[in-house]
């Protein structure tokens, strides 16, 4: 009897898979960044390893804030679901203040005495709040009352970060992080069909009549950029440029790329290659083959996402782990999508890859969340 109670003595799991998976793809990113970016960064500020450095110490705050996050009890941040709700929301209301600034012909960020983009932290801050909501609210979430009050919620940010930091591509991400934890939470698909149907629908609307000129393209630099990827080649003095430089990347990488170090769009031709378009760089110097290994890399994630998620000791901390994978797997999607055309051009980053160290320092504190949420399970062993 007491050989069998040995036999199945509980212990708690560690996701190691996970956390090898976000480290090599924070160490690849900042290979990439500099790779990438050392071009640049000697023509603006003489310095080749200008960006990977900042990247590098936001990296490194980051994976400290990581093990922090996941060393505590994930139950700790339910306490301040709301205040961070409330926080990040004025945190987006304060880039109208002389606190914003502008970058990059965007005013997306705060001057706190460091950078910050509001944008990012709502991201976090959202995943939490609607987790523990969502908790709350049991088996209310399932009537349509219930359903329609949590997806309200997630209005003030959306049309916050669409409207004061001019980010759509944001403010997407933000509202569909809220209704994949909702779609997790409750069994009926119906209002999922319809807001995707509406969503679609809308979509496509507006771009046959901006294709047909039913709308003109002037009237917005957004109507502009569907203009661009419908025809990129007429667009290709301004608003295409971008675009066809990163074809242009990808499709002279061919196979197997012209090795690390060898791009030839960096030197350039590309703009702001660092940010949102590293993907096309990533192509043209390790090929289809790494192309296809990172975004391997990516479905690994998300699949231990999901086993971390099914295994989860509660629902509050299943619903950390979908807001998390919500937030990671669109994001790759959208960033690929752009990066190829598959739709118009919009800013968004490529999850620890590229630049940008507000978005580099949340990524991991959500990476901490997921961990500390896997250090709940137990398992017979």
């Amino acid at each position: 009897m007491s050989e069998q109670r040995k036999k199945k003595k509980v212990k708690y799991f560690f996701d190691y898979t996970m956390l090898f998976i976000v480290v090599f793809l924070l160490l690849f990113g900042l290979v990439m960044l500099y790779s990438t970016s050392s071009y640049e960064a000697n023509v603006k500020f003489e310095d080749p390893a200008f960006y990977f450095r900042k990247q590098a110490i936001a990296s490194g705050i980051g994976i400290a804030v990581m093990l922090i996050i996941m060393l505590m009890d994930y139950h700790v941040v339910q306490k301040f679901a709301l205040i961070a709700y409330a926080v990040s929301l004025v945190l987006i209301l304060l880039v109208l203040t002389p606190l914003g600034y502008e970058a990059g012909g965007a005013r997306r960020w705060l001057n706190l005495g460091m950078s910050l983009q509001p944008a990012e932290v709502a991201k976090l801050a959202l995943i939490v709040f609607f987790a523990s909501l969502v908790t709350k609210f049991g088996e209310s979430i399932k009537e349509k009352k219930g359903f329609i009050i949590v997806l309200l919620l997630a209005f003030p940010h959306a049309i916050c970060v669409l409207t004061i930091t001019q980010n759509l591509s944001s403010a997407i991400i933000i509202f569909s992080i809220v209704l994949m934890m909702l779609f997790v939470a409750t069994p009926q698909y119906k209002e999922y069909f319809i807001i995707a149907g509406i969503a679609i629908a809308v979509a496509v609307i507006v771009v046959l009549l901006v294709k047909y000129d039913y709308i003109p393209a002037t009237m917005s630099y957004r109507l502009a950029r569907i203009k661009a990827w419908l025809d990129p080649e007429s667009y290709a003095a301004n608003k295409g440029f971008q675009t066809l430089q990163a074809l242009y990347a990808i499709g002279s990488g061919d196979y197997f790329g012209k090795g690390l170090g060898q791009s030839i769009q960096k030197l350039g031709y590309l703009p702001e290659a660092q940010n949102d378009m590293i993907f096309s760089i990533i192509c043209e110097e390790l090929g289809l083959f790494g192309a296809f290994a990172i975004i391997l890399l990516f479905v690994l994630l998300i699949w231990r996402f999901m086993l971390i998620a099914n295994n989860a000791s509660d629902m509050f901390g299943a619903l950390l782990v979908v807001g998390v994978m919500a937030h990671i797997s669109i994001q790759v999607i959208l960033n690929i999508a752009v990066v190829t055309n598959t739709i118009p051009n919009t800013g968004i980053t490529l999850p620890f890859i590229s630049y940008g160290g507000s978005s580099i320092v949340f990524l991991l504190a959500e990476m901490g969340l997921v961990l500390s949420v896997s250090r709940s399970i137990r398992v017979e062993g």
